[in-house]
């Protein structure tokens, strides 16, 4: 038995099908690429937006324990907001 090509391969409207869903698929190949190339863009600002505030939360807390470490030794915080 040898191999016989399919004949409708090679036939006109056949390859003009594939050749249309070949450039169907390079579109959607670019456009995939534009939408990762934007979503890494906001993947970087929204971590740099985060660094920011983990840095805006560590100063805070430093302030607090600051506050916190001048209050007289003996009172908790309601007797100090009572004497305020």
């Amino acid at each position: 038995m040898s191999y016989q090509p399919d004949v409708t391969m090679a036939d006109p409207k056949h390859l003009e099908l594939i050749a249309e869903r070949v450039e169907r698929l390079l579109l959607r190949h670019e456009e995939l690429q534009r939408t990762n190339a934007l979503l890494l863009d906001q993947v970087s600002a929204l971590k740099a937006e985060r660094d920011s505030l983990k840095s805006r939360l560590s100063a805070a807390r430093s302030r607090i324990d600051a506050l916190l470490d001048r209050l007289p030794a003996g009172t908790d915080a309601t007797e100090a907001r009572k004497e305020s």
